[in-house]
């Protein structure tokens, strides 16, 4: 195997001192019961084999480990080359990986082919069960919350009835390297160097130009010594070192041995990463039992049961996808990143999705840190209100933000200010949202048309005009911030932001709407702008071999050739890029140009969900239920079809009172569940980009709790409104523990034939809800059996009602 010359070196220096050591353990210390025991009672889901070789992640807060089912870690990840898989402990990488193997009378194996992959809520294991010598080896492996740690156990199962003697090797392979954009914060990475530490019986490896360490080790108990290696063909890349420690082993008959190691690291100090190791080492199993118990909270939070089972497991896992995706940087802040491999870190647009489906899924304490993070960091880069689109784990920010992110986060704050009624919530990021708003409008509004210009969710070149998912967000932060003025007792500001909602609103749906296509524009501009992106366009379509897309953009490119307005602006539609369907989202659409548009955007789907860019739709696409990622040779997102459009399109038809298409679009994204990492969904339908991204639960969330249970919290008024519009299938749905302010509700729906009944129970006994159906739905009302007319607001009637336990009871 080849080392660098300093673990050389190093290991010779050693090699006299552990020829003391024995070479055999003949009769090991008992081992107590394995880690694996916490995960009997949990349900584990089983990786599909076509996907053994395909990124997995062990995550905590602190550190995670990335690598392949198959027990391998090759070199991935994109943003910085071949170096986003492994184990990070950011705003550093500890190590590449690891090899084991496992020598025996019938030979030497590399533990680098698992048979089978099983995925937990809060670990995972790797199953070696086509091993020669009647032997089966499993790797089980978690990360303990708040620890900078990942513990790694490997169970050795013997198959016969006959003791065997065998000889287990575990090499490391150090990479102690800073994070993407390190070089901006004085990060330089050096060679790595390793050091034996006898009374650990452990690696110890630092960078050699900084004070980041990574220690590992076994607690296994009897003797063990370091020793050449066995080979596995593994050889990463970058600057760390390889160590390895080997273990002479008894199996008893029919018997089990546990080797358990400990892989601890710090950026700070070698007294830290020594503390963090032995805490671990010891405490494993006590750290394993608390993250279970959390694990279950998790789950019991926002806990849904519908006749969907598939669905309903779906949205259970989303809740533990988006911990995995927890970065707590202590120096930085903690927050929720964008996925992984590639999107370790924090961004303002995806957290403005994701925490309006983590506030719905009780995540109160994941929604305030990372508002806390992208403000503090925003403020530190801009200074003006601007909300930061991208930054690294090390603070240096990528993008300043792009247009949407800034009135995003005015409709996020209100959001979470509905659902925690947390006055001294709202008094500290409301002077943030005015602020924002101020410079969306002074600095981005060029022409004074209302329609700030620039970059919207679209990344595409050229796409910086009047935007229509811009317009879309900053139309509703507008309202929303209007609704928080008065809140404040601002109501002459308040009737300032209702006057440019309204105003947008108006804009919206004259100057965006394009009837030729029965959808809105993808942005706003003039002729030459609109021939410039056009032909971009016709590039992309003809390349992609789509006719449909070609022959629609060649008539629209002569047609502007043949006018003479060419410094008029009008919306233009080329891309039908996915934000074209934001109007409806946020429900500013007219209602007749809603429905038709909502038609229209049902065209650009394929059985995954919705296309980002509507031109890479083909005929066949309706019917494509295959891999994404077979023969991508590059990483490109041309193609894609992603679970944010998707949500989004659900979200929009559920505005307009279509639950049964909302429906169908969640049914979509769910049968991307487990494709490819077995209690996941990719960022990339089914199969690529990140195998987990934070916003999907935006997708899930919203249309399910806000809208098919219709609850609409105003927590600060200790109010509830609910008005469900449950999808045809759903005759029997229930939500459980729903945090709202210091409230908690339950929700049954029941359906049957002319009959409905909702059970509610709060443990607020004074908080309001307001239960709400279109007149006329149902001729006899009655609560807690008592007969009642309600009354009537616009087209719905309601009641107004108190209590711990309420039993609604509708008929014909």
């Amino acid at each position: 195997m080849h080392r660098p010359k300093s673990f050389q070196t190093g290991f010779l220096r050693l090699l006299p001192a552990f020829a003391l050591l024995l070479s055999h353990c003949n009769n090991p210390t008992p081992v107590p019961a394995g880690l694996q025991r916490y995960t009997d009672d949990v349900e584990g889901l089983t990786g599909r084999a076509a996907y053994l070789d395909s990124p997995f992640v062990t995550a905590g807060d602190r550190l995670y480990m990335v690598g392949h089912q198959n027990g391998q870690f090759p070199d991935l990840g994109w943003h910085v080359t071949g170096e986003m898989g492994g184990i990070w402990d950011h705003p550093i990488k500890l190590m590449d990986g690891f090899t084991a193997a496992v020598q025996s009378a019938a030979g030497t194996t590399c533990l680098i082919q698992a048979d089978t992959f099983i995925n937990y809520p809060f670990a995972n294991k790797q199953i070696f069960s086509s091993l020669p010598g009647h032997l089966r080896v499993e790797r089980f492996q978690f990360v303990p919350d708040s620890l900078e740690a990942v513990v790694v156990e490997f169970k050795m199962i013997n198959l016969s009835d006959r003791p065997q003697s065998l000889r287990f090797e575990f090499t490391g392979y150090t990479d102690l390297r800073p994070v993407w954009l390190g070089e901006r914060t004085g990060m330089i990475d050096g060679p790595d160097y390793a050091e034996w530490d006898e009374t650990n019986r452990a690696w110890l490896a630092r960078d050699s130009l900084n004070d980041w360490y990574v220690m590992f080790g076994s607690a296994l108990a009897g003797k063990n010594k370091p020793s050449p290696g066995v080979d596995c063909s593994y050889h990463p890349a970058g600057k760390g070192t390889a160590a390895t420690i080997g273990y002479d082993l008894e199996l008893p008959p029919n018997g089990v041995v546990l080797v358990p190691f400990t892989i601890a690291g710090s950026y700070e100090s070698e007294e830290k990463v020594r503390a963090v190791f032995s805490g671990v080492r010891q405490g494993a199993s006590g750290l394993l039992a608390a993250k279970k118990a959390r694990y279950a909270a998790l789950a019991a939070r926002t806990r849904l049961i519908i006749p969907d089972k598939q669905l309903q497991q779906t949205f259970e896992w989303l809740k533990y996808n988006d911990d995995w995706l927890v970065r707590d940087v202590p120096e930085i802040g903690r927050g929720l990143s964008a996925g992984l491999p590639d999107y370790p870190w924090w961004f303002g647009a995806d957290n403005e999705y994701a925490l309006k489906g983590l506030i719905a899924t009780g995540r109160r304490d994941l929604v305030y840190s990372t508002i806390d993070l992208l403000v503090n960091i925003s403020e530190k880069a801009n200074g003006n209100g601007r909300i930061i689109h991208e930054v690294s784990t090390n603070g240096a920010v990528f993008n300043p933000g792009n247009i949407n992110e800034t009135p995003q986060f005015a409709s996020l704050i209100r959001t979470v200010y509905q659902w925690t009624g947390d006055r001294a919530f709202l008094e500290k990021y409301y002077p943030v949202v005015k602020k924002g708003l101020d410079w969306l409008m002074r600095e981005n509004d060029r022409d004074l048309n209302l329609l700030p210009d620039g970059f919207g969710m679209m990344e595409i070149h050229g796409m910086n005009s009047e935007m229509v998912d811009v317009a879309a967000y900053t139309q509703k932060a507008f309202a929303d911030a209007a609704a928080m003025a008065r809140a404040m007792n601002e109501d002459s500001l308040a009737a300032v932001y209702d006057g440019l909602a309204g105003q947008l609103a108006e804009k919206i749906n004259t100057e965006f709407w394009a009837p030729d296509y029965g959808s809105y524009a993808d942005f706003v501009g003039n002729n030459w702008q609109a021939l410039t992106l056009l032909q971009d366009a016709l590039v992309r379509a003809d390349t992609l071999h789509k006719p449909w897309a070609s022959e629609e953009l060649t008539a629209t490119r002569d047609k502007l050739l043949q006018s003479t307005a060419y410094y008029k602006k009008q919306g233009f539609v080329l891309y039908h890029n996915w934000v074209v369907n934001t109007p409806m989202e946020t429900g500013v659409a007219d209602p007749d140009k809603a429905l038709k548009a909502l038609e229209t955007g049902a065209r650009f789907v394929n059985p995954f969900g919705m296309f980002v860019t509507g031109i890479d739709r083909d005929e066949s696409a309706g019917k494509d239920e295959g891999s994404f990622a077979a023969g991508k040779k590059i990483f490109s997102y041309t193609g894609a079809v992603m679970t944010l459009p998707t949500g989004v399109q659900a979200v929009a038809e559920n505005n307009y009172g279509r639950p049964d298409q909302a429906l169908d679009y969640l049914k979509r994204m769910t049968r991307s569940f487990g494709y490819a990492l077995p209690g996941s969904i990719y960022e990339v339908s089914p199969d690529f980009g990140m195998m987990t991204q934070a916003w999907t639960i935006y997708s899930f969330a919203v249309p399910i709790v806000q809208q098919f249970f219709g609850i609409q919290p105003e927590a600060a008024g200790k109010s509830i409104r609910i008005r469900p519009q449950m999808p045809a299938e759903w005759a029997d749905a229930s939500l459980e523990k729903v945090l709202i302010g210091n409230n908690e509700l339950d929700m049954h729906y029941k359906k049957s034939g002319k009959k409905l009944e909702i059970a509610l129970r709060q443990t607020q006994a004074d908080w309001r809800i307001r239960f709400y159906l279109p007149s006329g739905e149902y001729g006899k009302w009655k609560v807690n059996g008592a007969v009642i007319d309600p009354d009537t607001e616009g087209p719905f009637q309601f009641v107004e009602l108190m209590g711990e336990e309420i039993l609604i009871e509708l008929m014909n």
